[in-house]
């Protein structure tokens, strides 16, 4: 199959395109559907679906159920034309999902060992590595359209510049994984990624503005408004860790006193746990402590599964610092939907209620009744479709 650029190159491109991206939404229409929202006539959306269909990118679904007359066929994006392959690059390895064209999950594999360094040999390694895991699951590689990368920290998606792994003035590290993958690139920035997983197969729920908060070891917010990902004059926004709510005179990873994220993310959770197991408040814990061992995120958040007091009085003073950052962001966006999500989200149990709690004490009644607060339903797998599914809305509006 020719490229989609080469393809969606004739008479009809503009609305080509349009059909495509009604159909990543709705999962089929009928002729008459499309004439409606394209305002145009039955037989030239005949003509034009008709074109799709023979490039492979329309298929027909079948007949729509009809109580009375004649049954249309319904067209939708064609499961046979390709797949989407998304990244989501962490701190401690891969998450990798496929999806084929009308956005199914084809596979997703979480915790895929790796650890991406800042230089070339590393990126060449690490899409070295999805290609052997895609050849694994018996992906066909040739029929990948396009990736998508998710990185943390300050990304650039237009130019493809990463500010967390800057390999090259010269080159943005898109361009690297494009000559290493051999097909075209999406880069973005992981909370970004999360975000749009949820708003187009996640808890949305058909909301059209969404804040996502990504709570992890750092603490990141993606934005959908008005069914768009936002990103501000540079590129980005969301950077709510960063925002100067706190008293505490912890200094964050970026040089600053008093950032959000150093009393709200994991990062905080681990030292709050740290300093209590120190103090001697007896946990689950205390014995790899006495021994001199490392405590993870991971320790902690098993602790909390384990109904470790100390842990769950920790998550939960996290959940109230985060709500009090999550009353603010109501009352200044008006959003649908609250997601919690990230690596925290997995210890809702005791983060949420404490959370809640604050957004209630601190939000405006008025602006937070019809804002809905809830967990991540993707959880570990947001990013990775996420990224997956913006590869190809990328491809399709390039």
């Amino acid at each position: 199959m020719a490229s989609f650029l080469n393809d969606i190159n004739g008479r009809y491109a503009s609305e080509e395109r349009t059909i495509l991206n009604l159909c990543l939404k709705n999962p089929g229409y009928s002729l008459a559907d499309l004439a409606k929202e394209l305002d145009t006539s039955i037989p030239k959306i005949s003509r034009i679906v008709g074109e799709l269909v023979d490039m492979g990118y329309l298929a027909d679904l079948g007949k729509q159920e009809s109580t009375t007359g004649r049954r249309p066929s319904i067209y939708g994006l064609n499961p046979e034309a390709g797949y989407f392959v998304g990244i989501d690059v962490r701190q401690d390895g891969l998450s990798i999902a496929v999806t084929d064209f009308p956005g199914r999950i084809v596979l997703f594999e979480h915790d895929v060992p790796f650890r991406l360094q800042n230089n070339e040999e590393s990126v060449s390694k690490m899409c070295a590595a999805v290609k052997d895991r895609l050849r694994k699951a018996d992906i066909d590689i040739g029929k990948v359209r396009s990736y998508g990368v998710n990185l943390t920290g300050r990304v650039n998606h237009e130019t493809g510049y990463s500010y967390s792994y800057f390999i090259s003035e010269e080159k943005p590290i898109r361009n690297l994984l494009e000559e290493y993958f051999g097909k075209a690139v999406s880069v973005e920035n992981d909370s970004h990624g999360m975000a749009y997983g949820e708003y187009m197969s996640g808890i949305a729920d058909g909301a059209s503005n969404i804040l996502f908060l990504n709570v992890g070891w750092g603490l990141g917010m993606g934005m959908v408004l008005d069914g768009q990902l936002f990103y501000g004059k540079s590129g980005f926004s969301g950077e709510v860790g960063h925002f100067p709510l706190l008293n505490n005179q912890q200094i964050c990873r970026c040089g600053k006193i008093g950032c959000l994220e150093t009393g709200a993310s994991g990062l905080a959770l681990h030292r709050l746990v740290k300093e209590r197991i120190g103090n001697g408040q007896p946990s689950l814990l205390t014995d790899k402590h006495k021994a001199g061992e490392d405590i993870s995120l991971d320790d902690i958040l098993n602790a909390i599964q384990d109904e470790d007091v100390t842990a769950i009085e920790c998550i939960e003073e996290v959940g109230t610092t985060l709500g009090r950052a999550v009353a603010g962001l109501i009352n200044i966006f008006n959003p649908d939907s609250v997601i919690i999500g990230g690596r925290l989200s997995v210890a809702e149990r005791y983060l949420m209620p404490p959370l809640k709690i604050a957004v209630n004490k601190y939000s405006l009644n008025l602006v937070n009744n019809d804002t809905v607060i809830k967990a991540s339903r993707l959880g570990k797998a947001a990013g990775a479709i996420g990224a997956s599914l913006l590869a190809k809305s990328r491809m399709l509006n390039n």
